[in-house]
């Protein structure tokens, strides 16, 4: 019987310290149709978020991780904005059985494939909460995600940030377990603010950030950075319109001027020299041309439903 008991204690502190793939193809968080003008359908666009989690899903390494599936509706109804947040009522369904996911498995480390890049905010306050205050965040994206319910733009991948930080739509921000203080945000590779304003709130935040110049020829500036905040883990963002267009349209954005994939792998992989990554989400995956060849194959002869 005490075998037993320890085997069971055993599994259980296992299950407990493993990382977890968490597939998260959440598109309700855009409002993105009018940049994907080769896609003529604009609700095949707004969805295609969807599509890009399962391929990056499909295109990472199998490496035995035990993999969840966020469930997302791809019903398209009147999509409409509530509280200041486009689709307010089904992200914070959704929100829910995220964290329904990660409160069962309790995982130490999370791998987060998605969706837009709200798909972030779930994962990294739950590893907040787990690990109290000692995780830092790093934002690698062309854009700083901070935005406001009551903005002009609704869409709730761009209040990403914010939401981590636990300001923005008391709906959704009830529902998260923790909050990351703007102290341990550090953005990387930004370089379209979009609007004055959001500039002037970064700074009234007081996030700290890097241009892709900054980080060009080394990663001292994060390694300093890291350093100095305190935290012995970080969980780290990875925007894929943070991605110089001119190498590869991979997102939504295409910001010219960007940082290299290369840059990028060696940046996070500089980061996990200093720090423990415990979270790593990549996100805004928009793969117009197979979208196209999705729409192309369901209207072939003994291939329609």
């Amino acid at each position: 019987m005490a075998i037993a008991a320890l085997a069971l204690s055993a599994n259980s502190i296992y299950a407990q310290n493993e990382t977890i793939r968490l597939i998260y193809p959440q598109w309700q968080g855009g409002d993105i149709a009018k940049w994907i003008t080769e896609v003529p359908n604009p609700d095949d666009a707004s969805r295609g978020y969807y599509l890009g989690a399962q391929l990056l899903n499909f295109l990472a390494p199998d490496n035995g991780q035990k993999t969840f599936t966020v469930p997302i509706t791809t019903d398209i109804s009147e999509r409409k904005v509530t509280d200041g947040v486009l689709d307010r009522d089904i992200i914070v369904k959704q929100t829910k059985a995220a964290l329904d996911i990660l409160n069962i498995e309790k995982p130490s480390k999370i791998v987060t494939l998605g969706g837009e890049c709200s798909v972030s905010v779930v994962p990294f306050t739950y590893l907040a909460n787990k690990y109290k205050d000692d995780v830092a965040m790093i934002w690698i994206d062309a854009h700083p995600d901070i935005t406001l319910p009551g903005d002009v733009y609704p869409a709730y991948h761009a209040m990403a940030v914010t939401a981590c930080m636990g300001l923005g739509n008391d709906k959704i921000i009830s529902e998260l377990p923790a909050k990351i203080s703007p102290s341990k945000i550090l953005f990387v590779g930004i370089r379209d603010w979009e609007r004055e304003e959001i500039k002037t709130r970064q700074q009234q935040y007081g996030i700290k950030h890097l241009t892709p110049e900054d980080v060009r020829a080394n990663s001292n500036a994060i390694q300093e950075w890291l350093k100095s905040c305190g935290a012995s883990k970080v969980v780290i963002h990875f925007d894929m319109d943070v991605l110089d267009p001119t190498e590869i349209i991979a997102a939504v954005g295409v910001v010219p001027d960007g940082m290299k994939i290369a840059e990028v792998v060696k940046v996070i992989n500089d980061i996990s020299k200093e720090k423990e990554i415990v979270g790593l989400t990549v996100a805004e995956a928009m793969p117009r041309t197979a979208i196209r060849i999705k729409n192309m194959l369901e209207q072939l002869p003994l291939l329609k439903k």
